[in-house]
Protein backbone atom coordinates (compact mmCIF):
# COMPACT_ATOMS: atom_id res chain seq x y z
CA UNK A 1 0.00 0.00 0.00
CA UNK A 2 1.28 3.25 -1.04
CA UNK A 3 1.09 6.51 1.18
CA UNK A 4 -0.59 9.59 0.15
CA UNK A 5 0.48 11.73 -2.10
CA UNK A 6 1.98 14.82 -0.64
CA UNK A 7 3.32 13.05 2.76
CA UNK A 8 6.40 11.53 3.69
CA UNK A 9 7.75 8.79 5.49
CA UNK A 10 10.78 8.92 7.20
CA UNK A 11 13.60 6.29 7.71
CA UNK A 12 16.58 5.92 9.91
CA UNK A 13 20.23 6.08 8.01
CA UNK A 14 21.19 4.71 6.24
CA UNK A 15 18.50 4.95 3.45
CA UNK A 16 17.58 2.99 0.76
CA UNK A 17 17.49 5.54 -1.95
CA UNK A 18 17.88 9.18 -2.08
CA UNK A 19 14.21 9.57 -3.20
CA UNK A 20 13.33 9.14 0.60
CA UNK A 21 13.39 11.41 3.71
CA UNK A 22 15.96 11.08 6.63
CA UNK A 23 15.03 10.44 10.23
CA UNK A 24 18.20 11.56 11.15
CA UNK A 25 18.42 14.98 9.17
CA UNK A 26 14.63 15.56 10.84
CA UNK A 27 15.81 15.19 14.11
CA UNK A 28 18.97 17.01 13.53
CA UNK A 29 16.55 19.80 11.95
CA UNK A 30 14.86 20.08 15.29
CA UNK A 31 17.32 19.76 17.68
CA UNK A 32 18.94 22.82 16.27
CA UNK A 33 15.55 24.95 16.02
CA UNK A 34 15.17 24.03 19.40
CA UNK A 35 18.51 24.87 20.81
CA UNK A 36 18.90 28.50 19.10
CA UNK A 37 15.13 29.29 20.24
CA UNK A 38 16.24 28.48 23.61
CA UNK A 39 19.39 30.77 23.11
CA UNK A 40 17.10 33.48 23.12
CA UNK A 41 14.52 32.38 25.75
CA UNK A 42 12.32 31.07 24.31
CA UNK A 43 10.00 28.54 25.88
CA UNK A 44 8.09 25.77 24.10
CA UNK A 45 4.75 24.72 23.68
CA UNK A 46 2.12 22.98 21.61
CA UNK A 47 -1.62 22.71 20.59
CA UNK A 48 -3.99 19.96 19.04
CA UNK A 49 -3.68 19.12 15.58
CA UNK A 50 -7.43 19.37 14.95
CA UNK A 51 -8.87 22.29 15.89
CA UNK A 52 -12.34 24.14 14.83
CA UNK A 53 -12.56 24.84 11.36
CA UNK A 54 -14.00 28.33 12.81
CA UNK A 55 -10.63 29.34 13.89
CA UNK A 56 -9.31 29.71 11.06
CA UNK A 57 -12.28 30.87 8.96
CA UNK A 58 -11.84 33.89 11.74
CA UNK A 59 -8.29 34.30 10.58
CA UNK A 60 -8.53 34.02 7.02
CA UNK A 61 -11.75 34.10 5.55
CA UNK A 62 -13.97 31.64 3.53
CA UNK A 63 -11.53 30.82 0.72
CA UNK A 64 -9.26 29.15 3.01
CA UNK A 65 -11.53 26.01 3.34
CA UNK A 66 -10.54 24.79 0.17
CA UNK A 67 -7.19 24.75 1.28
CA UNK A 68 -7.36 22.12 4.30
CA UNK A 69 -8.14 18.93 5.51
CA UNK A 70 -11.47 20.12 6.90
CA UNK A 71 -14.54 17.53 7.83
CA UNK A 72 -17.36 17.06 10.67
CA UNK A 73 -16.53 14.79 13.37
CA UNK A 74 -18.49 12.32 15.54
CA UNK A 75 -19.78 14.97 17.66
CA UNK A 76 -21.08 16.71 14.33
CA UNK A 77 -18.37 19.29 15.00
CA UNK A 78 -16.79 21.00 11.65
CA UNK A 79 -12.89 20.30 12.37
CA UNK A 80 -9.71 20.78 10.56
CA UNK A 81 -6.14 19.57 10.52
CA UNK A 82 -4.22 22.90 11.65
CA UNK A 83 -2.83 24.40 8.10
CA UNK A 84 -0.20 26.57 10.67
CA UNK A 85 0.22 27.25 13.88
CA UNK A 86 -0.46 31.15 15.06
CA UNK A 87 -4.07 30.62 15.36
CA UNK A 88 -3.91 27.97 17.97
CA UNK A 89 -1.42 30.39 19.47
CA UNK A 90 -3.18 33.38 19.74
CA UNK A 91 -6.36 31.51 20.98
CA UNK A 92 -3.67 29.72 23.76
CA UNK A 93 -2.18 33.12 24.83
CA UNK A 94 -5.85 34.82 24.69
CA UNK A 95 -6.86 32.12 27.38
CA UNK A 96 -4.45 32.44 29.93
CA UNK A 97 -1.86 35.42 29.07
CA UNK A 98 -2.61 36.95 32.34
CA UNK A 99 -0.71 33.97 34.07
CA UNK A 100 2.60 34.79 31.75
CA UNK A 101 4.77 38.13 32.43
CA UNK A 102 5.17 39.82 29.25
CA UNK A 103 6.70 39.81 26.52
CA UNK A 104 5.85 36.52 26.16
CA UNK A 105 8.40 34.48 23.91
CA UNK A 106 6.87 30.99 22.87
CA UNK A 107 8.39 28.73 20.55
CA UNK A 108 6.85 24.78 18.79
CA UNK A 109 7.14 22.57 15.81
CA UNK A 110 4.38 21.88 14.63
CA UNK A 111 3.35 19.30 11.87
CA UNK A 112 0.98 21.45 9.68
CA UNK A 113 -1.40 20.23 7.13
CA UNK A 114 -2.62 22.02 4.10
CA UNK A 115 -4.66 19.90 0.52
CA UNK A 116 -3.02 21.98 -2.00
CA UNK A 117 -0.86 21.55 -5.44
CA UNK A 118 2.21 20.34 -4.35
CA UNK A 119 5.23 22.12 -6.19
CA UNK A 120 8.94 21.71 -5.32
CA UNK A 121 9.40 22.59 -1.51
CA UNK A 122 5.99 22.55 -0.87
CA UNK A 123 4.35 19.10 0.40
CA UNK A 124 0.67 18.71 1.54
CA UNK A 125 2.55 18.16 4.78
CA UNK A 126 5.91 19.36 6.73
CA UNK A 127 7.14 20.23 9.90
CA UNK A 128 7.98 23.78 11.14
CA UNK A 129 9.64 26.24 13.10
CA UNK A 130 6.96 28.87 14.90
CA UNK A 131 8.73 31.61 17.22
CA UNK A 132 6.16 34.32 18.55
CA UNK A 133 6.80 36.86 20.64
CA UNK A 134 3.05 39.05 22.54
CA UNK A 135 2.66 41.37 24.24
CA UNK A 136 5.58 43.88 23.14
CA UNK A 137 4.62 46.79 20.51
CA UNK A 138 8.48 48.16 20.36
CA UNK A 139 10.42 48.15 17.02
CA UNK A 140 12.89 46.13 18.97
CA UNK A 141 11.14 42.44 19.81
CA UNK A 142 11.05 42.92 15.43
CA UNK A 143 14.64 43.07 15.85
CA UNK A 144 14.83 40.10 18.21
CA UNK A 145 12.63 38.00 16.18
CA UNK A 146 14.63 38.73 13.09
CA UNK A 147 17.79 37.99 14.73
CA UNK A 148 16.86 34.50 16.00
CA UNK A 149 15.73 33.92 12.33
CA UNK A 150 19.02 34.87 11.03
CA UNK A 151 20.88 32.35 14.03
CA UNK A 152 18.49 29.87 13.30
CA UNK A 153 19.81 29.36 9.97
CA UNK A 154 23.55 30.20 10.72
CA UNK A 155 23.66 27.56 12.95
CA UNK A 156 23.06 24.82 9.79
CA UNK A 157 26.59 26.96 8.92
CA UNK A 158 24.55 29.02 6.15
CA UNK A 159 25.94 32.44 6.00
CA UNK A 160 25.29 35.78 4.30
CA UNK A 161 26.25 33.87 0.76
CA UNK A 162 23.83 31.75 0.99
CA UNK A 163 20.31 33.18 2.08
CA UNK A 164 19.14 37.04 2.68
CA UNK A 165 16.54 38.47 4.92
CA UNK A 166 13.82 40.44 2.79
CA UNK A 167 12.71 43.42 5.37
CA UNK A 168 9.08 45.16 4.43
CA UNK A 169 6.49 47.00 6.23
CA UNK A 170 2.59 46.51 5.40
CA UNK A 171 2.84 50.45 7.16
CA UNK A 172 4.80 51.53 4.37
CA UNK A 173 2.82 49.75 1.72
CA UNK A 174 -0.50 51.28 3.96
CA UNK A 175 0.55 54.85 3.30
CA UNK A 176 1.52 54.31 -0.25
CA UNK A 177 -1.99 53.16 -0.75
CA UNK A 178 -3.80 55.69 1.18
CA UNK A 179 -1.51 58.57 -1.12
CA UNK A 180 -3.69 57.14 -4.20
CA UNK A 181 -6.94 55.62 -3.11
CA UNK A 182 -9.91 56.47 -1.09
CA UNK A 183 -11.30 53.57 -1.10
CA UNK A 184 -10.47 50.96 1.15
CA UNK A 185 -12.23 48.32 0.41
CA UNK A 186 -9.70 48.14 -2.74
CA UNK A 187 -6.86 47.19 -0.49
CA UNK A 188 -6.77 43.77 0.22
CA UNK A 189 -6.99 43.09 -3.89
CA UNK A 190 -4.08 45.95 -4.04
CA UNK A 191 -1.55 44.02 -1.54
CA UNK A 192 -2.53 40.64 -3.16
CA UNK A 193 -1.29 41.97 -6.78
CA UNK A 194 1.84 43.40 -5.00
CA UNK A 195 2.53 39.89 -3.71
CA UNK A 196 2.56 38.20 -6.73
CA UNK A 197 4.00 40.72 -8.32
CA UNK A 198 7.64 38.38 -8.93
CA UNK A 199 6.00 35.27 -9.95
CA UNK A 200 2.93 37.12 -12.20
CA UNK A 201 3.55 38.36 -15.74
CA UNK A 202 4.46 42.11 -15.50
CA UNK A 203 1.46 42.73 -17.96
CA UNK A 204 -1.11 40.95 -16.14
CA UNK A 205 0.20 43.18 -13.07
CA UNK A 206 0.03 46.31 -14.75
CA UNK A 207 -3.72 45.83 -16.03
CA UNK A 208 -4.94 44.54 -12.74
CA UNK A 209 -2.76 47.90 -11.11
CA UNK A 210 -4.51 50.20 -13.67
CA UNK A 211 -8.20 48.54 -12.74
CA UNK A 212 -7.81 49.67 -9.64
CA UNK A 213 -6.50 53.36 -10.33
CA UNK A 214 -2.70 52.44 -9.72
CA UNK A 215 0.53 52.72 -11.69
CA UNK A 216 2.97 49.86 -12.07
CA UNK A 217 5.74 52.25 -12.97
CA UNK A 218 5.20 54.23 -9.18
CA UNK A 219 4.99 51.01 -7.86
CA UNK A 220 8.23 49.55 -8.89
CA UNK A 221 9.80 53.19 -8.27
CA UNK A 222 8.59 52.97 -4.74
CA UNK A 223 9.92 49.17 -4.26
CA UNK A 224 13.60 50.14 -6.38
CA UNK A 225 13.80 53.35 -4.19
CA UNK A 226 13.61 51.24 -0.80
CA UNK A 227 13.50 53.72 1.88
CA UNK A 228 13.05 52.37 5.60
CA UNK A 229 10.52 53.53 7.23
CA UNK A 230 10.76 55.14 11.05
CA UNK A 231 10.26 51.60 12.63
CA UNK A 232 12.77 49.62 10.14
CA UNK A 233 15.15 52.06 10.63
CA UNK A 234 14.97 51.32 13.98
CA UNK A 235 14.89 47.33 13.51
CA UNK A 236 18.11 47.92 11.13
CA UNK A 237 20.15 49.51 13.36
CA UNK A 238 19.25 46.93 16.03
CA UNK A 239 20.89 44.32 13.48
CA UNK A 240 23.74 46.96 12.72
CA UNK A 241 24.58 46.57 16.89
CA UNK A 242 25.06 42.73 16.78
CA UNK A 243 27.02 42.26 13.64
CA UNK A 244 24.08 40.86 11.71
CA UNK A 245 23.43 43.62 8.93
CA UNK A 246 24.83 41.07 6.19
CA UNK A 247 21.78 39.18 6.61
CA UNK A 248 19.15 41.55 5.99
CA UNK A 249 17.85 44.32 3.04
CA UNK A 250 15.07 46.38 2.69
CA UNK A 251 12.93 44.98 -0.19
CA UNK A 252 9.08 46.26 -0.92
CA UNK A 253 8.72 43.33 -2.79
CA UNK A 254 7.27 41.33 0.40
CA UNK A 255 4.30 42.06 1.56
CA UNK A 256 2.82 38.90 2.96
CA UNK A 257 -0.14 37.93 1.19
CA UNK A 258 -2.28 36.88 4.42
CA UNK A 259 -4.35 39.69 5.29
CA UNK A 260 -3.75 40.06 9.08
CA UNK A 261 -0.23 41.63 8.88
CA UNK A 262 0.14 44.92 10.86
CA UNK A 263 3.97 46.31 10.71
CA UNK A 264 7.01 45.01 9.65
CA UNK A 265 6.76 41.92 7.14
CA UNK A 266 10.29 39.30 6.43
CA UNK A 267 11.32 36.25 4.06
CA UNK A 268 13.84 34.81 3.93
CA UNK A 269 15.06 33.52 0.87
CA UNK A 270 18.57 31.49 -0.70
CA UNK A 271 20.64 33.99 -2.68
CA UNK A 272 20.59 31.66 -5.50
CA UNK A 273 16.99 31.96 -6.07
CA UNK A 274 16.79 28.17 -6.36
CA UNK A 275 14.22 28.00 -3.61
CA UNK A 276 10.81 29.21 -2.22
CA UNK A 277 11.14 31.21 0.76
CA UNK A 278 12.59 29.68 3.72
CA UNK A 279 11.43 31.44 6.39
CA UNK A 280 8.84 34.22 6.41
CA UNK A 281 6.62 36.27 9.51
CA UNK A 282 5.96 39.62 10.36
CA UNK A 283 4.17 42.02 12.71
CA UNK A 284 0.60 40.92 13.53
CA UNK A 285 -1.05 43.19 15.85
CA UNK A 286 -4.70 42.32 16.06
CA UNK A 287 -4.82 38.65 15.15
CA UNK A 288 -5.49 37.97 19.23
CA UNK A 289 -8.38 40.68 19.16
CA UNK A 290 -9.16 39.13 16.05
CA UNK A 291 -9.19 35.48 17.09
CA UNK A 292 -11.57 36.37 20.02
CA UNK A 293 -13.82 38.55 18.98
CA UNK A 294 -12.24 41.88 20.66
CA UNK A 295 -12.57 40.05 24.24
CA UNK A 296 -8.20 40.46 24.81
CA UNK A 297 -6.14 42.68 22.64
CA UNK A 298 -2.27 42.13 22.81
CA UNK A 299 0.65 42.79 20.09
CA UNK A 300 1.83 40.00 17.93
CA UNK A 301 4.59 39.06 15.69
CA UNK A 302 6.04 35.39 14.79
CA UNK A 303 7.68 33.76 11.77
CA UNK A 304 7.64 30.12 10.48
CA UNK A 305 10.28 28.27 9.00
CA UNK A 306 9.19 24.81 7.16
CA UNK A 307 11.43 21.79 7.24
CA UNK A 308 11.00 20.72 3.49
CA UNK A 309 12.66 23.99 2.29
CA UNK A 310 15.30 23.94 4.85
CA UNK A 311 16.37 20.30 4.07
CA UNK A 312 16.06 20.80 0.21
CA UNK A 313 18.57 23.78 0.61
CA UNK A 314 20.63 22.43 2.89
CA UNK A 315 21.39 19.23 0.79
CA UNK A 316 21.75 21.75 -2.15
CA UNK A 317 24.60 23.67 0.08
CA UNK A 318 26.22 20.58 1.23
CA UNK A 319 25.39 21.57 4.63
CA UNK A 320 23.80 18.04 6.08
CA UNK A 321 27.19 16.25 7.34
CA UNK A 322 25.39 15.41 10.59
CA UNK A 323 26.34 12.63 13.11
CA UNK A 324 23.99 9.83 12.27
CA UNK A 325 22.21 8.88 15.21
CA UNK A 326 20.85 5.12 15.26
CA UNK A 327 23.86 4.13 13.44
CA UNK A 328 26.23 4.79 16.75
CA UNK A 329 26.79 2.33 19.45
CA UNK A 330 29.36 3.30 22.75
CA UNK A 331 29.83 -0.64 22.95
CA UNK A 332 28.59 -4.25 21.38
CA UNK A 333 28.69 -7.32 23.74
CA UNK A 334 29.90 -10.31 22.11
CA UNK A 335 28.09 -13.81 22.90
CA UNK A 336 30.64 -16.10 22.18
CA UNK A 337 29.60 -18.57 24.86
CA UNK A 338 25.79 -18.96 24.90
CA UNK A 339 25.94 -20.62 28.30
CA UNK A 340 27.20 -17.20 29.39
CA UNK A 341 24.41 -15.23 27.87
CA UNK A 342 22.17 -14.56 30.62
CA UNK A 343 25.08 -13.42 32.65
CA UNK A 344 25.92 -11.29 29.75
CA UNK A 345 22.49 -9.71 29.87
CA UNK A 346 22.56 -8.93 33.20
CA UNK A 347 26.34 -6.52 32.87
CA UNK A 348 24.70 -5.18 29.48
CA UNK A 349 21.82 -3.92 31.19
CA UNK A 350 24.46 -2.38 33.72
CA UNK A 351 26.24 -0.83 31.10
CA UNK A 352 22.70 0.77 29.48
CA UNK A 353 21.89 2.01 33.52
CA UNK A 354 24.99 3.76 33.52
CA UNK A 355 23.88 5.64 29.72
CA UNK A 356 25.73 3.52 27.88
CA UNK A 357 24.06 2.64 24.44
CA UNK A 358 25.14 -1.24 24.04
CA UNK A 359 23.73 -3.72 21.37
CA UNK A 360 24.43 -7.30 21.18
CA UNK A 361 23.48 -10.48 19.26
CA UNK A 362 19.48 -11.44 20.16
CA UNK A 363 20.27 -14.99 18.94
CA UNK A 364 23.27 -17.09 18.56
CA UNK A 365 25.42 -16.25 15.65
CA UNK A 366 28.90 -16.93 15.01
CA UNK A 367 31.73 -14.49 16.24
CA UNK A 368 32.74 -13.39 12.72
CA UNK A 369 28.84 -12.18 12.07
CA UNK A 370 28.97 -10.43 15.68
CA UNK A 371 32.08 -8.59 14.91
CA UNK A 372 30.71 -7.73 11.44
CA UNK A 373 28.00 -6.39 13.20
CA UNK A 374 29.48 -4.04 16.10
CA UNK A 375 32.09 -2.96 12.38
CA UNK A 376 28.29 -2.04 10.89
CA UNK A 377 27.28 0.30 14.45
CA UNK A 378 30.13 1.69 14.73
CA UNK A 379 30.61 0.82 18.27
CA UNK A 380 33.40 2.02 18.94
CA UNK A 381 34.16 -0.61 22.38
CA UNK A 382 33.72 -4.19 22.33
CA UNK A 383 33.30 -6.42 25.75
CA UNK A 384 32.82 -9.70 26.12
CA UNK A 385 32.72 -12.23 28.87
CA UNK A 386 34.67 -15.61 28.94
CA UNK A 387 34.79 -18.67 31.34
CA UNK A 388 38.18 -19.90 32.45
CA UNK A 389 39.33 -22.67 34.99
CA UNK A 390 39.26 -19.91 37.76
CA UNK A 391 36.41 -18.05 37.05
CA UNK A 392 34.71 -15.38 34.64
CA UNK A 393 37.05 -13.31 32.81
CA UNK A 394 35.33 -9.65 30.63
CA UNK A 395 37.76 -9.21 27.65
CA UNK A 396 37.45 -5.14 26.66
CA UNK A 397 38.85 -4.41 23.02
CA UNK A 398 39.21 -1.06 21.64
CA UNK A 399 37.78 -1.02 18.15
CA UNK A 400 39.33 1.82 17.14
CA UNK A 401 43.08 2.10 18.46
CA UNK A 402 42.34 -2.22 18.30
CA UNK A 403 43.77 -2.51 21.92
CA UNK A 404 42.54 -5.00 24.05
CA UNK A 405 42.75 -5.80 27.74
CA UNK A 406 41.67 -8.61 29.95
CA UNK A 407 40.45 -8.07 34.02
CA UNK A 408 38.00 -10.36 36.14
CA UNK A 409 36.52 -6.98 37.77
CA UNK A 410 33.56 -5.89 35.77
CA UNK A 411 34.06 -2.54 37.39
CA UNK A 412 37.68 -2.22 36.14
CA UNK A 413 36.35 -3.08 33.01
CA UNK A 414 33.98 0.00 33.14
CA UNK A 415 36.93 2.04 33.86
CA UNK A 416 39.03 0.84 30.78
CA UNK A 417 36.01 1.04 28.18
CA UNK A 418 35.17 4.52 30.07
CA UNK A 419 38.82 5.67 29.10
CA UNK A 420 38.81 4.61 25.76
CA UNK A 421 35.19 6.35 25.09
CA UNK A 422 35.91 9.46 26.58
CA UNK A 423 39.76 9.80 24.75
CA UNK A 424 37.63 8.49 21.23
CA UNK A 425 34.52 11.22 21.81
Amino acid sequence: MERLPGFRDFYPEPLPNQDVWSADVRNHIFETWRAVARCYGFREYDGPPLEPLELYIAKSGEEIVGQLYNFTDKGDRAVALRPEMTPTLARMVAAHERNYKKPIKWFAIPQLFRYERQQKGRLREHFQLNADIFGESDPAADAELLALLIDTLRAFKLTADDFVVRLSSRNAWQEFFNQRCSDPAKAYDFYQIIDKLEREDPAQSGAKLTALGFSLDDVRAFIQAAEPTAELALILANLVARGLSDFVKVDYNVIRGLAYYTGPVFEAFDKKGEFRAIAGGGRYDNLVKQVTGGKVNLPGLGFGMGDVVLTELLKARGKLKIQVVGLYYDIFWLIEDESLRLESLAYIQQLRDSGRAVDYPLTGVKSDKQFKRALEIKARVMFKLARTGTGLVFSVRNLIAKEERETTDFEEACKIAEAWLSSLS
